[in-house]
Formats: structure tokens, sequence, C-alpha cells
């Protein structure tokens, strides 16, 4: 056996996943992933170049006055491995009741338009406003059980940033050319981009698992 490459050791203890609890590719198509992100209106807008030399960066003549409060907007998204959802740009403080109506008129739409008549089981994160106890009455049915601090496992979260990579060149003036850029850009996301994402989640968990819930790539 060690001519073979074999070593004689003590089995590390680990706890052993059956079938059921370990998902394939096939069964995270079924869930439809959902988040919010904010986008700065001065987001990848950095401005003209200057010309300097070694040691003027900090010449106030080769400085760039700063935003300290830059429009922004929030927007909440879902996504499956069919392919992307409608946007909603969140008006107000997110509580409960904004969060419900969003669900509403933007989650149930996009089920719809993602699944059709199929089954499906939808996942958010624990915001105060997704585990409040009105939104948990406002679900007919149970969402995906969702660790806290987790934007590593969601897929969601590379299409915002794709889109803010494709958004870098843009130069919206206010909040509604923002918006616009957004709503283009995010149209821009194929099937294809969101089908091979929900095909990684296998190796997310994977992933996070061996990094034990540290950071992943």
């Amino acid at each position: 056996m060690q001519n073979m490459g074999f070593s004689c050791r003590i089995p590390c203890v680990k706890p052993l996943l059956n079938n059921r609890q370990r998902w394939t590719a096939a069964e995270w198509s079924k869930v439809m992933f959902s988040d919010e992100s904010k986008f700065c209106i001065s987001f990848g807008n950095q401005g003209p170049r200057v010309w300097r030399k070694t040691g003027e960066a900090h010449n106030p003549r080769c400085l760039r006055s700063s935003v300290k409060f830059p429009q922004s907007v929030m927007v909440w998204g879902a996504m499956s491995s069919a392919g992307v959802g409608p946007l909603c740009f969140l008006r107000s403080k997110v509580n409960a009741a904004v969060y419900q109506e969003g669900l509403e008129h933007f989650m149930l739409p996009a089920a719809d338009q993602l699944y059709g008549d199929a089954d499906f089981i939808f996942q958010q994160d624990l915001a105060p406003a997704h585990s409040a106890k009105a939104t948990s009455t406002w679900f007919k049915d149970p969402v995906l059980n969702w660790p806290a601090n987790s934007p590593d496992l969601n897929p969601i979260e590379n299409l915002w940033g794709i889109v803010k990579r494709k958004m870098r060149y843009a130069r919206p003036k206010n909040a509604e050319e923002l918006k616009a850029t957004i709503r283009a850009t995010w149209a821009l996301i194929t099937p294809e981009q969101c089908h091979r994402l929900i095909d990684s989640m296998p190796r997310r968990i994977a992933a996070v698992i061996q990094a034990k819930g540290a950071p992943t790539k």
C-alpha cells in the first residue's frame, strides 16, 4: 500500500451529509435569490486625469474635491438559473411594510416570469425588514433557511458586481439617469450568466466550509 502512495492515518472527523442534505446544482436552480444593492451617482466616475510629477500627488493643483454625500439609489433584484426579474428601486428606508410592498409588486411578478407554475424556494438575507414577524406572516410558504452575514454564498452578489463593472464609464448626471443606466445594464444580464452562477453553488458551499466561514474568492 505504501508503494502505491497510501499512508495509514486516523480519519478526520466531519459531519457527513446525506443526499437529502447535499444539494445539487439542479436543486439550487429551484431557488430564487434576492438582494439589495446601493448604487452611487459617482460610482466609477473618477473624473478627469491630471499630469503630475513624482511627489505631487497631494499638491492642491493635482487634487479633486471629494463628494461627501453623493446621490444614490437602493435597488432590490432577484435572479434564478433562468435569468433575472424586474428591479425595484426603493424610495425610502426599508422597513417591513416597504419590503412587503416590494415583494407584492416585484417578487411575485419575478416568480411568474422565472418559474411560471413551477414550485420554487425564495431566498433572502436576514435584514431586519426581511426577518420581521410581519414579513414572515406575509409568506404563505417558508423561505430558504439562510445563514447571517454570508454574501459569499449568494450568487446575485456577482450580478451586482457585473452591473457595476459595466457601468464603470457611465456618467449619469442625476438619480433618474442613474436608474435608467442601472435598468439598461441589468437588462443585459443573460440567462446563461445566471445559469453559470447557479451551477457554482455546490462549489461555493464547499469553499465556505473549507474556509470555515471566512471570506472566499
